[in-house]
């Protein structure tokens, strides 16, 4: 079959619910799906466009006949009087972001030389993805979002566990037993190798990759791994995560000699640091510090209970994901005055602030951009992606479970990982320069030797914090923007007014056709162009 070659349309979605469809009947107890493939049954569209401040938005797509009262959201904080707040905050990624794109569109990167002109090229291998799998106007693509993942092989393994729960079990803990699932599962996805794979035990199938570590972290959850809770173990807290060892989850992911999973340890204390930061924050997440409390906070919180209709400011979700989770990440993480700030790094391409005699090394790159006075928070990119990745994910069954609308969603950005950065790669946008070529060339070298790995398919690896990484990212980022007005333009007849949103384009086009290009660049390892030596936390 060709990479075009006609599939099967995706069917009509078990759950098509957008936020705002206040009188949908669809649900997530939706009972015998004809799921085709991993396309999930859910989907949220960004519904609301008032910005926080002068923050750059995702490019206006909504695609709802339903739209929201308008909401003042709050602006993130002065980055001139609070800059670590200002960098954990959701706006500032695609506002930072921009500084690398813009270079970028001018060719002047520092390890990727840009050819622009093959830019259509990625728009024309993207909405052939696109109308492949799904009919016009695409109104049933759902969002990306970790419920697709569980639902690999056509099978709803979501709406098949809920079915499992006892009538006394109402539809708020129904959400907040998904909620924990969803957390667990979205922190263990990062990229698990070439050489995992995991076995149900359900149906006896091999899966690898995301769909692997879904069905793990699922097959884990309903066997009580995550839960302290005798009574229940559907759930996640702070006393199961608390006990939880690397033996105990390098058996749940079958794990061994032959079947190693990436980063297991990272894992492992990931998780582990988890029930640490349920346990201090239990005006989120409860006396008990369950993921899935978070819910009666975002319903009682003022903001919710100005409208007559639970509607949510997505910064206060936000807000709770960055602060309530902030203990998980590693203690190497860059922080400012003694604050973590998560998934942000800094960036020879962002501006660097002039050393002077009396602070020599201020700037970790001081020879990148000379005379520009920046103050020093302005060099670090912040991304954020798994906290993205969970916003996502976390708003598919608050919205089908609990009618909830989210205010905000435009603030999200694409996701800067491997799959929608080596999109960019694989179809020629993006080159690494010669030298960092050689140096990547070099790491993977040494990787393979440090871990007994045989190099199939070689390609250059760095660290997550490496330079190289941290400039893919930041410019990934503002390419998916780029890329989903220029898809909305390619398939303006298609979609007969309507415009894809873009987390309908993450789901149906970059992400998609990051794997798809890779497969086909890679047929061996479908690696990504650039390999990540990953310690299991970021992507």
């Amino acid at each position: 079959m060709g990479l075009f070659s006609r599939k099967p349309k995706t069917p009509k979605p078990v759950n098509a619910t957008a936020p705002g469809a206040g009188n949908d009947t669809a649900s997530l107890k939706s009972e015998g799906s004809n799921i085709k493939s991993s396309s999930s049954r859910i989907q949220i569209n960004s519904i609301n466009r008032s910005s926080a401040g002068s923050m750059p938005q995702t490019p206006l797509t909504p695609m709802t006949p339903h739209l929201l009262p308008r909401i003042n959201l709050p602006k993130p904080p002065d980055p001139s009087l609070d800059a670590a707040g200002y960098l954990k905050s959701l706006g500032s990624v695609r506002e930072r972001c921009k500084i690398v794109t813009d270079k970028a569109l001018r060719n002047n990167l520092n390890h990727f030389d840009v050819d622009i002109t093959k830019f259509p090229d990625v728009v024309s291998f993207v909405c052939g993805i696109i109308k492949r799998d799904f009919d016009p106007p695409f109104s049933s693509i759902p969002p990306h979002g970790r419920y697709q993942h569980f639902c690999v092989g056509g099978r709803d393994r979501v709406a098949n566990l809920l079915a499992t729960f006892p009538d006394n079990v109402d539809s708020t803990e129904k959400c907040r037993r998904l909620i924990d699932l969803f957390l667990v599962s979205v922190l263990l996805d990062a990229g698990a190798g070439t050489n995992w794979s995991f076995k149900s035990a359900e149906n006896g199938r091999i899966y690898r990759r995301s769909e692997g570590l879904a069905i793990a972290s699922l097959e884990m959850f309903k066997a009580g791994l995550f839960s302290g809770n005798p009574n229940n173990k559907f759930q996640v807290d702070r006393d199961g995560l608390r006990k939880l060892t690397v033996e105990q989850l390098a058996k749940g992911m079958q794990s061994r000699p032959g079947n190693e999973i990436a980063g297991l340890e990272g894992r492992a204390q990931l998780l582990i640091r988890l029930g640490d930061a349920l346990a201090r924050k239990t005006d989120y997440f409860g006396d008990d510090g369950r993921p899935g409390k978070m819910i009666d906070y975002l319903l009682a919180h003022p903001t919710t209970q100005a409208s007559s209709t639970p509607i949510v400011v997505l910064p206060v979700l936000w807000n709770v994901l960055m602060n309530g989770l902030a203990p998980i990440w590693p203690p190497s993480r860059t922080a400012i005055d003694g604050v973590s700030l998560g998934d942000a790094w800094p960036c020879s391409s962002m501006p660097q602030r002039t050393p002077t005699p009396s602070s020599p090394g201020l700037s970790p790159f001081p020879n990148s951009q000379s005379g520009s006075g920046a103050a020093a928070w302005e060099s670090i990119l912040p991304f954020h992606k798994l906290t993205q990745w969970l916003t996502y994910s976390l708003m598919q069954p608050m919205t089908n479970l609990l009618k909830i609308q989210f205010a905000g969603t435009e603030l999200l950005t694409g996701l800067p990982e491997y799959r929608n950065g080596g999109l960019f790669i694989d179809l020629g946008v993006l080159t690494l320069k010669h030298d960092d070529m050689e140096r990547g060339l070099q790491n993977y070298s040494d990787y393979c030797r440090r871990t007994g790995t045989k190099g199939v398919e070689v390609a250059p690896m760095f660290e997550p914090s490496d330079d190289v990484i941290v400039e893919w990212r930041g410019v990934t980022v503002g390419f998916l923007d780029k890329l989903l007005i220029e898809v909305n333009k390619s398939l303006q007849k298609e979609l007969n007014g309507g415009e894809l949103t873009l987390a309908q384009l993450l789901e149906a086009g970059s992400w998609k056709g990051g794997r798809e290009i890779a497969e086909v660049s890679r047929p061996n390892t479908k690696e990504p162009p650039i390999l990540i030596d990953s310690d299991g936390t970021v992507f």
